[in-house]
């Protein structure tokens, strides 16, 4: 005698299963959460919020109390929060301008994390290629070997794109290393910058913007190996002869040189000049607890120590307004690992927290899924136990 299972039954399990999945699943035209949205809802606006750094000009927020800005004559500047990426104040923070040698920033923010500072490398034949005329030089030498400490800081304290040169060709290359940085700026939301000399000689289409700069200088501040090399004041290099020679930053708000007065509470961060770019400047400076980061770009008037003055003066007001003005935008945050305490510290908790509120929803569903299956599956096997002849 043949048993069989009903065809039914199955088809049942199989229903149960979908109306599960069905169930859980959000509503497409739903609000977040499920809620009603009511019968005179209209259609939800995808239009992303006007930023006020897109527009032209200076935007700031102060009430009533709050000193008023400073007169700076650069074309393009920012003053923001370090630590929580509070867009303080800004003029025209977007505007399209060449780096000079503040794009080192992107470059060490790119190359620092894949070469150790331990590592000797000797100078070979063609590194040094390239160069541009009238480059700032540390004096690296063809043939002799350098720590790659030793190239770092001949990059942060002297500006040598001799160092920028070497270090590029160690990891693949002036071009590689340009597209990296291209992909490094996309990666911390920095849009506005396309690299072309990754030692930020003039070229051709090579631009940054104040707001881009102060992302880079901000990033930079929360790699210990960088921070420690902006915020180095001398050092000795090695020299082709075997004795080494004293380097100095030229960063005059950090050494206090040439008639600048040193800035209180300065730690970094990177300086610059070309004849297209005219004088180019990324600071942060930590008072009180607070960790400002200020980016000014070819000052108009005031001679080759404006750049310092009129830094120096961003400073000054933003550490009088921080917490007392409404910020006017944010400095973009590249996507960071979630740290969860014990056990939950693990990949799936990881991806749970950083994926946001539709995550339970989709949690959910593929548990229906799930439940679903084993339901149909274990129909199937009870059918093929019954029709087995008695």
């Amino acid at each position: 005698m043949m048993i069989t299972f009903p065809v039914r039954t199955v088809a049942a399990a199989c229903a149960l299963c979908a109306a599960s999945v069905l169930g859980l699943a959000p509503d497409a035209a739903g609000t977040p959460g499920g809620a009603d949205p009511g019968p005179t809802a209209g259609p939800r606006s995808t239009a992303p919020p006007a930023d006020p750094l897109r527009r032209p000009g200076t935007q700031v927020r102060a009430p009533a109390g709050v000193r008023p800005l400073p007169r700076v004559s650069a074309l393009s500047w920012v003053v923001a929060d370090a630590d929580s990426g509070a867009v303080l104040a800004a003029r025209d923070a977007h505007r399209a301008l060449p780096p000079a040698s503040t794009l080192k920033t992107l470059f060490a923010l790119t190359v620092l994390p894949v070469l150790p500072g331990g590592v000797r490398h000797t100078v070979r034949a063609g590194e040094l290629k390239g160069v541009g005329a009238g480059s700032s030089l540390v004096g690296v030498a063809e043939g002799h070997a350098y720590r790659v400490a030793d190239l770092w800081r001949g990059v942060f304290l002297s500006s040598g794109n001799d160092a920028v040169h070497v270090l590029a060709g160690m990891t693949g290359g002036w071009r590689g290393t340009a597209a990296r940085m291209q992909a490094r700026a996309r990666s911390l939301g920095a849009r506005d910058t396309r690299v072309v000399s990754p030692d930020g000689y003039d070229a051709p289409g090579q631009v940054s913007s104040a707001y881009d700069l102060a992302v880079f200088g901000r990033a930079g501040l929360r790699n210990a190996d960088f921070a420690r090399y902006c915020a180095t004041v001398t050092a000795r290099f090695p020299g082709s002869d075997g004795r080494p020679y004293p380097i100095r930053n030229t960063n005059r708000l950090l050494t206090g040189a040439d008639g600048v007065a040193r800035y209180r509470g300065l730690v970094g961060v990177k300086n610059g000049y070309t004849s297209k770019a005219g004088h180019t400047l990324v600071a942060a400076a930590r008072r009180a607890g607070r960790t400002l980061v200020v980016t000014v770009m070819n000052p108009q008037t005031g001679g080759p120590h404006a750049v310092y003055e009129e830094a120096r003066a961003l400073l000054d007001w933003g550490f009088g307004a921080v917490g007392r003005v409404l910020p006017v935008g944010s400095l973009a945050v590249p996507p960071r690992s979630v740290a969860l305490p014990g056990p939950a510290a693990t990949p799936v908790a990881a991806a749970r927290a950083d994926a946001g509120p539709g995550w339970r929803a989709s949690a959910a569903i593929a548990g229906a899924a799930v439940v679903g299956g084993a339901m149909v599956a274990l129909a199937l096997r009870l059918m093929s136990r019954r029709s087995v002849p008695a």
